[in-house]
């Protein structure tokens, strides 16, 4: 296509950084997709939060945003609100839907409302028993923080002198912590652009699980399978519920879900991502490869499905 193809959009701000602690993370995707843009001859600009971003977008008189911030204030709705109020279009879900998905524990009350698989879990208050927890849910555990992504704050715990150390980890994080079941078996991702699910990845890592270090430090260590070894009747499966748990919350536009398959062929949806990660090491650009799809034309499609009405 001829640049002016894209006239439509008009001046695109690629909003990226923030303060959360995925902003090195989102400072990755968000030059990632500048570029994309770029070379697509889209007029678009690099817009790095650092605080408050209101003055930022207002002096420069963007027609659209495209948002590539993860964490609080990216994916949590308070960047979404504040595009309402200064009526400018973006990509992904709105206020509501980001504010849900970002807060692990409404995603999953909300599946299970659904009917969707999804792990049992617990909440940590002052009046927790550690005790009871490992006696109900037994060992090994999933300790994360309940509004945080990439993984940041996860720990795997094996032994109960392990917990209180990881409950404080993930509450350094964030102030709410939440426990569920530590699932063997393999770890799988299913993107969505629109309303179409891309194929099912699936994440080998070479350390004891997908972490924060397996996906940006130590990538080339991992192995991805894309379209994974699946039998029909599961892809299926996973796929429509992964779309039904997209349609649940009102996600729009994109997104992708973390699942976990287990020893015994259940599938489980872990987490629901409003923003996926665009950097070189990330799972969504691998799917859209898988259906002959390249970057630049993905980032294009995402933009497309946000100006839609």
């Amino acid at each position: 296509m001829t640049d002016d193809a894209y006239n439509h959009f008009g001046r695109v701000a690629v909003l990226m950084g923030g303060t959360s602690a995925e902003r090195e993370v989102s400072l990755s995707t968000g030059n990632n997709i500048l570029s994309a843009l770029t070379r697509k001859g889209v007029n678009a600009f690099g817009i790095t939060i650092n605080g408050a971003p209101h003055e930022q977008l207002q002096k420069e008189q963007f027609d659209h945003a495209f948002i590539a911030m993860h964490g609080k204030g990216g994916e949590d709705g308070t960047i979404q609100a504040l595009l309402d109020t200064m009526h400018i279009s973006y990509t992904g879900s709105g206020v509501m839907a980001s504010a849900l998905s970002m807060n692990k524990v409404m995603t999953k009350r909300i599946w299970q409302n659904h009917g969707i698989p999804t792990l049992p879990f617990f909440v940590v208050t002052k009046a927790t028993s550690l005790q009871d927890i490992v006696a109900q849910i037994g060992l090994p555990l999933c300790v994360k923080p309940i509004a945080d992504g990439s993984s940041v704050g996860v720990s795997r715990v094996d032994d109960i002198h392990e917990l209180a150390p990881a409950i404080a980890l993930a509450a350094d994080y964030d102030g709410g912590v939440m426990i569920e079941p530590w699932i063997v078996g393999r770890e799988l991702s299913v993107g969505i652009v629109g309303h179409e699910v891309y194929p099912i990845i699936e994440i080998i890592p070479k350390r004891r699980f997908y972490d924060y270090t397996a996906k940006y430090q130590e990538d080339k260590d991992n192995v991805y399978v894309c379209p994974c070894d699946l039998t029909s009747f599961q892809t299926a499966a996973i796929q429509a519920d992964c779309l039904r748990a997209f349609e649940s919350l009102h996600c729009e536009d994109w997104g992708r879900l973390d699942v976990m398959l287990d020893e015994n062929g259940q599938h489980w949806l872990i987490e629901m991502n409003t923003i996926p990660g665009m950097t070189p090491s990330s799972l969504l650009p691998k799917e859209a490869k898988a259906l002959g799809i390249g970057f630049d034309d993905l980032i294009i499609r995402i933009l497309e499905e946000s100006k839609k009405p």
